[in-house]
């Protein structure tokens, strides 16, 4: 089983040559960087308020009494989803970051204790339960409630989602869930620490390597899942998106980006 292992190592690492290119280096002080949005509009974090700066101009959103900023979802500029663990609150910002809607989720007629909340599209935010240890999605227009999974065994790391595809990392396993409640694909979690998606595809990071996992929202039956070990220079992945083929990479003082081309399939 080692020598397996080995050799599929050995292949995926000829696979992944000329497999990033890069087009640029910017420093840029922040404490966390969000990504760059269709419009190349940049989002990051400094001391607990939300910048966006570009095409679109320079706009700030900050909420001190909601606590500290857990994540925050651009794939739809024009409503921003910034999620508050502290105080299990959403609040949806519009394309000048000002409030749209902010939902409590404490205060809902069935309470939901959530750890994870991105946006699903109509009205609807991919969200992880964390008494029933169940993804979900909610609709907060209709005020509605749908399981998708069943629970997860072992502590949720990571969760990425557009609005076809909801990608979660456990401790055990690498899923993907699609908007009606099925199951795509399911693998060990390979020790993965972070996953970050664009369409079908994931990007994972492990001990600051990154590994590409191609159609990884395809079922099992169809695809062949090669992961692809991307080759970086040696820079320290802070935080990272890949949108429109590009990877962006945050070390904590520059943002580095590269375009991926993967190699042809055969």
């Amino acid at each position: 089983m080692k020598h397996f292992f080995l050799i599929i190592f050995f292949i995926c690492q000829l696979g992944s040559a000329q497999s990033l290119a890069r087009v640029s280096k910017v420093p840029l002080v922040a404490d966390r960087f969000i990504g760059l949005d269709n419009y190349k509009n940049s989002y990051f974090i400094k001391d607990r308020v939300i910048n966006k700066q570009g095409p679109d101009g320079n706009f700030l959103f900050n909420d001190l009494q909601l606590g500290r900023i857990t994540s925050v979802d651009i794939i739809n500029p024009l409503k921003v989803v910034v999620f508050f663990q502290d105080t299990n609150t959403v609040v949806l910002l519009d394309n000048k970051l000002s409030e749209i809607q902010r939902i409590n989720f404490n205060n809902l007629p069935q309470f939901l204790n959530v750890s994870t909340a991105t946006n699903a599209g109509n009205k609807s935010l991919w969200l992880f339960n964390v008494d029933t240890q169940q993804l979900e999605l909610y609709n907060y227009g209709s005020k509605l409630q749908t399981v998708v999974s069943q629970p997860f065994p072992g502590k949720l790391i990571s969760q990425a989602s557009s609005f076809n595809y909801c990608f979660t990392l456990t401790e055990r396993k690498l899923c993907a869930f699609n908007i009606y409640g099925s199951i795509l694909n399911e693998v060990p979690s390979e020790g993965y620490e972070k996953i970050i998606q664009q369409n079908e595809n994931l990007v994972a990071l492990k001990e600051n390597v990154l590994y590409y996992l191609p159609d990884f929202a395809r079922r099992n039956e169809i695809v062949d899942h090669t992961t692809v070990q991307l080759k970086l220079p040696e820079i320290k992945v802070k935080d990272l998106q890949l949108t429109n083929d590009f990877l962006y990479i945050y070390d904590g003082e520059n943002l580095h980006t590269f375009k991926l081309t993967l190699p042809i399939k055969e």
